[in-house]
């Protein structure tokens, strides 16, 4: 157990943080399952643009590392453009 004010509070602060990533990455997880069971063009570029968007903000705020953010973004942008 901690014995310093400041331990304690790094825990609190670490919990707090675990469970908004967690959230923010299932979140991110579902946006690109959404998007890759689409099958209209139009409807997955409109999804992609916020996917995209959700992506580079969870790497800006280390939730993700902004290498599987660009990653999933590339994947992502050549699953909607071959789409008909």
């Amino acid at each position: 157990m901690a014995n310093h004010k400041s331990s304690e509070k790094r825990i609190r602060q670490t919990r707090v943080r675990r469970l908004r990533n967690r959230y923010y990455a299932k979140t991110a997880r579902n946006a690109v399952k959404k998007l890759r069971s689409t099958t209209n063009k139009e409807e997955a570029i409109a999804l992609y643009r916020s996917v995209s968007g959700l992506l580079d903000k969870l790497a800006k705020k280390n939730t993700i590392h902004k290498n599987k953010a660009n990653n999933l973004k590339s994947k992502l942008a050549v699953y909607v453009n071959k789409l008909a």
